[in-house]
């Protein structure tokens, strides 16, 4: 991917030097903080790295929270100038530049959110975030988090090495905040509380393979504007959704397949969905929501 000599957002807050903790018993869903991560993520970091899921797993049934973090410990510094750091703040850049672009040609105004980095486990808006539950994103402040060691994850542990698969995590991640800002994520939530779990985890699905949707759109957009994309990167960001497909996650982590617990899709739906908006590079393709789209 060529990223080197690009611009770098200013949207970055490092907090990986000061203490975690706060922000309730466990991320909330009333705020829904939404991430790759998920159940099917704490499974696999369950079974390589010895992390309980069980942070995970009840935050999927509701936790016992849902009281926004307050007045949080984390106080944000200027991050870094290590290579990796630099690569998160010329990719979360791009992502401003396209999704502007973008919104302003539909009439709108993009708003851009902030990228925090964390190790082990940092206050939100959405209650207290963890690294089992992978990168995530909280609606309540509008923020992107993501510890870096995730990405040792996905190269080590999850067979998706390479810096456009880890290019195609964050903006996933900001595909989730242009869903709040559209409004999308407010009305997923509303249903919670009217529908069944199995209802609720399809509707999941849909949010999910939304944002992977939007994240091929960015990749469309930013390689018109500035040809990032280097020999072999699609592959890279196709193979990193299909490894982190909930049906892949759960085969590795238990053996098992579960398709009434998926909360983020197949890999073939993951694949499909990334690529249709890699291919059209355009938000309207990326309708999840319709009858038979997912």
């Amino acid at each position: 991917m060529r990223w080197q000599g690009n611009r770098e957002s200013d949207n970055v807050e490092d907090v990986r030097d000061d203490a975690g903790g706060g922000g309730g018993p466990g991320m909330s869903f009333g705020g829904r903080g939404i991430g790759l991560g998920s159940v099917a993520i704490a499974l696999v970091a369950s079974y390589f790295l010895g992390v309980n899921p069980m942070t995970v797993l009840n935050l999927l049934g509701g936790g016992s929270g849902g009281v926004p973090a307050s007045n949080p410990a984390a106080r944000p510094h200027a991050p870094a100038n290590d290579e990796q750091t630099k690569f998160v703040r010329t990719v979360l850049a791009d992502t401003e530049d396209v999704w502007h672009q973008l919104f302003k040609e539909a009439g709108g105004e993009y708003r851009d959110p902030k990228l925090v980095l964390f190790r082990g486990a940092v206050p939100t808006a959405c209650g207290r975030g963890e690294a089992a539950t992978g990168p995530f994103y909280c609606p309540g402040d509008q923020k992107v988090y993501i510890d870096l060691d995730f990405y040792d994850v996905m190269r080590d542990r999850l067979g998706a090495p390479g810096d456009f698969a880890q290019a195609y995590v964050i903006a996933h991640e900001i595909g989730h905040h242009v869903q709040n800002l559209v409004g999308t994520s407010a009305k997923v939530d509303a249903m919670r509380q009217r529908v069944s779990k199995v209802q609720y985890n399809a509707l999941s699905v849909r949010l999910e393979l939304q944002a992977d949707c939007y994240a091929g759109v960015w990749a469309n957009h930013a390689q018109k504007a500035r040809q990032i994309i280097e020999a072999g990167d699609v592959e890279e960001a196709l193979n990193a959704a299909s490894q982190i497909g909930d049906d892949t996650l759960q085969r590795h982590a238990t053996g098992h397949i579960s398709p009434e617990s998926f909360t983020h899709g197949s890999s073939q739906q993951r694949v499909t969905w990334f690529k249709r908006g890699m291919d059209s590079g355009d938000m309207n393709q990326c309708n999840t929501f319709a009858k038979d789209a997912v």
